[in-house]
């Protein structure tokens, strides 16, 4: 068994000797596309996902290169001569050894070079913007306010009503005699008078006491200022140029006009749809022929897609990354044929076996998924994208929040003051402590007086 082991590991051994023996220098054609390479500093220095792959490549195999950008910067077609451009077009020539790059595995590219195992897996998507790609709601009234909002002004909403209920049996203002009279501001009472509010319609009766009025007051005012903002907010969303549009699919992309969309031109996306026999992909080309929607890069594909008003059509792979680093961005989750990025090399090289054995091996030993998550690492801020939404965030309104808590705060101590100076004058007049006697109002208050006061009245509507 040791002896078949020696065996094996010494034949893989001859391989690779054998492999780079014959070899001086490996030329090696590239795009520059981040982040697969990208310029690093002023030195012109290349880095990036697939200049460490050929670095990995090189330590495994025993070999030397040199790596050259592409002089057209296009991964390769065929023009109606039959002469293709690109990189595809420099490994033909023999003008490179090997294109390493995010370059598609297709039939068409299988039948003029030779191609390694996948590195890398991948499909067709788009990115737009994220306000073409929101979702069309039922519940479009609560758009101008995110959900931390709502939640805000519920609990302000309670608080508020909660805070008047209390005024209005605290204030001997409000509630004069607890054994006689009912109270004004019923819970029921209190919460349907800042509802009115609300409604900019008062709903009576008003609070007599200086501690209601300061309340209400100030609850008027959060109202008002509330309700400014809302308008404000939902007359920008309603009068927005991608108000009707939501798109999430290809077959949305083709059904509108608002949106002008495209790809990078002569790549294999383009050939995909050109070829498609799906009618949805194909008026996707016709309408990109028209129009000459095309791009001439991926850069600038995204940065039309951030401007707004245009969706960017490419691998799923590279978009992720634009994604990753541009907040305002997003992806469909729709993903359309599914395909891989190899390395070329020209056809009947010695070179495709032995990169494809290393591929493999890089990918079993989890050195691939290390460089993806190396490279496309997100760059993107929490707090871009938290000023990505319109919507208004309690942070955004924190100034009225604290308005409105300082408001409540001081009516309540006033409503207490108030009681505690009646108790103080009946404590006197009675000749008790005046501790006992603000007990005893409490008591009135909060306790069975206001059962008495509502006996008292059914007996009366009895009578």
């Amino acid at each position: 068994m040791k002896d078949c082991i020696a065996v094996i590991f010494t034949a893989a051994a001859l391989s690779r000797w054998a492999f780079a023996a014959g070899i001086k220098e490996l030329s090696i054609t590239t795009i520059k596309q981040d982040p697969y390479t990208m310029t690093k500093g002023s030195g012109g220095e290349l880095e990036g996902y697939c200049i460490d792959l050929i670095s990995e490549l090189s330590q495994m195999l025993n070999f030397r290169y040199k790596v050259q950008l592409v002089k057209d910067n296009r991964y390769g077609a065929m023009d109606s001569s039959g002469n293709w451009n690109g990189m595809i077009g420099e490994v033909i020539r023999g003008e490179a050894d090997l294109a390493v790059a995010p370059l598609t595995l297709t039939a068409i590219r299988e039948q003029y070079v030779d191609m390694t195992t996948p590195f890398m897996q991948t499909g067709i998507g788009f990115i737009v913007h994220k306000d073409v790609a929101c979702d069309e709601s039922s519940f479009s009234l609560l758009a101008p306010f995110s959900t931390e909002m709502w939640v805000g002004i519920l609990i302000a909403f309670v608080l508020t009503g909660l805070c008047i209920f209390l005024v209005g049996r605290i204030s001997p203002t409000e509630w004069a005699e607890p054994d006689t009279d009912e109270p004004q501001f019923t819970l029921l009472h209190s919460y349907w008078y800042i509802t009115g509010a609300l409604t900019l319609q008062g709903a009576g009766p008003h609070p007599k006491a200086v501690s209601g009025k300061l309340v209400s007051a100030i609850w008027w005012v959060f109202a008002i200022l509330l309700l400014a903002c809302y308008l404000a907010n939902f007359n920008s969303a309603l009068h927005s140029n991608n108000k009707h549009i939501s798109i999430k699919t290809f077959e949305d992309l083709v059904n509108q006009d608002e949106i002008e969309f495209g790809t990078v031109d002569g790549g294999s996306t383009t050939l995909f749809f050109k070829n498609s026999k799906s009618a949805v992909y194909r008026r996707i080309y016709q309408h990109m022929e028209r129009k000459k929607s095309y791009v001439a890069s991926m850069e600038e594909g995204v940065r039309r897609a951030q401007e707004g008003n245009f969706a960017f059509i490419g691998e799923a792979v590279s978009l992720d990354l634009a994604v990753a680093r541009h907040c305002k961005l997003t992806r469909s989750q729709e993903v359309i044929a599914m395909r891989a990025y190899s390395v070329a090399a020209r056809q009947g090289s010695p070179l495709v076996k032995n990169l494809t054995m290393a591929i493999l091996q890089l990918s079993e030993s989890g050195e691939l998924t290390y460089l993806r998550d190396k490279w496309w690492a997100s760059s993107c801020l929490g707090e871009d994208e938290a000023r990505t939404s319109d919507r208004l965030q309690p942070y955004d309104l924190r100034g009225l929040f604290l308005l409105l808590g300082l408001g409540l705060g001081v009516g309540l101590l006033f409503g207490l003051l108030e009681l505690l100076a009646t108790a103080r004058s009946r404590a006197k007049e009675q000749k008790k402590s005046c501790c006992s006697m603000l007990t005893s109002e409490l008591h009135r208050r909060f306790g069975g007086g206001g059962e008495v006061a509502e006996q008292n009245a059914s007996d009366k509507s009895k009578a």
